[in-house]
């Protein structure tokens, strides 16, 4: 029993004199870098069978009355207009404008709800490019544009189509043609 006691004891002297082992030093993760993905080059999604179910052209519609008459506008506000329809008293016509990145000057095609129709298109020959088409304030397409289900199209050969919401101004600008 001593010579138990004895190791015992002496175990526990050297067990105490022994130092704990060390933590590992901690050293920092270095941050990852920061790589964005590569940005895809935009492509133009294929359009729906149905013209109904395109997204519309960004932008909003915005009415103005002067001195020639009234006129709606359609496009980013702070930016050229993509789309306008004057009134123009003294002619006794409404003009249907739209921006001409292309420089084409060909017709333009109007789709609505209840109409189709190409109208043939001349420059206007301002600043920016623009096509426009004369229309008499009767004209059963601006009935058709104004009242068509949501939207409509306006397409010219080799640009994107146009898909504009049919709101009210359409029709304001419409009637104070008519008066």
């Amino acid at each position: 029993m001593r010579r138990f006691l004895f190791s015992t004891a002496l175990l526990l002297i050297v067990g105490s004199c022994a130092t704990p082992p060390r933590p590992a030093p901690v050293t920092p993760r270095p941050m990852p870098t920061y790589v964005p993905a590569p940005t895809p080059s935009p492509t133009p999604t294929p359009l729906a069978s149905d013209w109904r179910d395109w997204p519309v052209t960004p932008g909003d519609w915005v009415y103005r009355q002067d001195a020639r008459g009234s006129i709606a506008f359609y496009g980013i506000v702070g930016s050229d207009a993509a789309l306008t329809l004057r009134c123009d008293r003294a002619a006794g016509q409404l003009y249907l404008s739209k921006r001409d990145a292309a420089g084409a000057g060909t017709a333009i095609t109007i789709r609505t709800s209840s109409a189709l129709r190409t109208l043939a298109a001349q420059p206007t020959g301002g600043t920016q490019p623009y096509v426009a088409a004369a229309l008499a304030p009767r004209d059963s397409l601006l009935d058709a544009i104004a009242f068509s289900r949501g939207r409509f199209i306006v397409e010219q050969p080799g640009q994107p189509p146009l898909v504009v919401p049919s709101w009210a101004e359409i029709g304001r600008v419409v009637e104070d043609c008519r008066g």
